[in-house]
């Protein structure tokens, strides 16, 4: 029974995502779509090597600063969701670390938008190393594609924010942008919507289109300016980058970088420490500040980092798309940030608390953001 299920899913998910390739024209759109219906890779990986780094410390039972009761809640609270992971570091050491069937420390769950958190923290390396020379620059210096018409203007720190006005495809030109084979002439071919714009619309041509001016800048392949940067200074996990094709080799930023928990967890950590590990600042301490600031255009969100400063409901992503984020009560620290990757994928980060919290898991669009991240915040003193 449990292989007849899977099997109609598959085929419902085939039917949909095949008419949709279909429809934009693209063979290799439509076989990508066929492999990731029934469960296969939807396109070519470049792996970023992870390196040598300091041990996560995991607490003793006796010593652990979750209490069991609460520890057994959020593994219930995961049961419910069918989660895949769900991990607790706290006071300098792993509380919880809980795999639901199925899944272990290796296993790899598609994690959606996490990437931009990621690729706000290379942006911030690049201009440390003056590779960009401002956030303030006009990211047309860098994309000469956009130089001559009304995103002339746009800055680096516009695109960071959500902020730009740069107009963006719906839900098949997604689609095109995650599997189809040549994703720049989509992603630099959106124009500016009239009038100039600036206020917050969360889209995936913003880090797309910084994604390729990083590769650009770099004159390297991302993942590898990924991994000799970031990568193998933070985790000891190797992480995957999807790219449109072997051809082009265009990474997709605002997605599609596979790594296990621990290494997303490892992520947290260097929001907690400043964007140190161990003896080595990897990124500047005053970018991780400014990631995490309230932007003008939503206190909510920083740079590619979504923020709990003020209490909504219903998180509304953009105009165009009809996905939402639950959040059924405040955060019960003020300092929450987090990584929000579609469907519950989530690090939960608490600096007032020493607190990160990671969960992955399948698409569940009625994720709530107040429960688990609540659950824990209010056992700790």
């Amino acid at each position: 029974m449990r292989i007849l299920k899977r099997l109609l899913q598959g085929l419902l998910a085939l039917v949909v995502l095949v008419v949709l390739g279909a429809f934009a024209w693209q063979p290799t759109l439509t076989w990508r779509a066929i492999g990731l219906a029934f469960g296969g890779d939807q396109g070519p990986r470049v792996i970023a090597r992870g390196g040598t780094v300091p041990a996560l410390a995991v607490a003793e039972p006796a010593a652990r600063t979750i209490p069991q009761s609460v520890a057994d809640e959020a593994i219930a609270l995961g049961t419910a969701s069918k989660s895949h992971a769900i991990i607790v570091w706290q006071g300098g050491a792993i509380q919880l670390e809980h795999y639901f069937p199925g899944h272990d420390a290796a296993s790899i769950t598609p994690t959606q938008s996490m990437h931009k958190s990621v690729l706000a923290l290379l942006v911030g390396i690049a201009i440390d190393q003056g590779l960009f020379r401002s956030v303030d620059e006009p990211v047309s210096t860098y994309i000469p594609e956009w130089r001559n018409d009304e995103r002339s203007t746009i800055t680096i720190r516009q695109m960071l924010q959500q902020a730009s006005g740069i107009d963006f495809p719906g839900f098949t030109g997604l689609l095109q942008m995650t599997l189809g084979g040549d994703v720049a002439p989509l992603a630099l071919g959106r124009p500016r919507l009239p009038g100039n714009p600036t206020d917050f619309q969360y889209n995936n041509i913003n880090p797309q289109v910084l994604g390729i001016a990083l590769q650009r800048v770099a004159g390297k392949p991302y993942a590898e300016y990924l991994q000799e940067n970031l990568w193998q200074y933070v985790s000891d996990l190797d992480a995957r980058v999807l790219i449109d094709s072997e051809k082009h080799g265009i990474p997709i930023t605002f997605c599609c970088l596979d790594t296990p928990p621990r290494a997303w967890l490892r992520m947290g950590l260097l929001h907690l420490d400043g964007g140190r590990v161990g003896d080595r600042q990897v990124v500047p301490a005053a970018w991780m500040r400014e990631v995490v600031t309230p932007s003008p255009a939503n206190p909510n969100y920083g740079y590619y980092t979504w923020l709990g400063t003020t209490w909504e409901k219903v998180r509304v992503y953009n105009s165009k798309s009809a996905a939402t984020a639950l959040h059924s009560e405040p955060f019960a620290a003020p300092d929450v940030v987090y990584f929000d990757g579609f469907g519950g994928q989530r690090v939960y980060i608490v600096p007032s608390k020493q607190l990160v919290i990671v969960h992955t898991g399948p698409l569940n669009p009625e994720w709530d953001d107040a429960k688990l991240a609540n659950l824990i915040i209010r056992s700790l003193p």
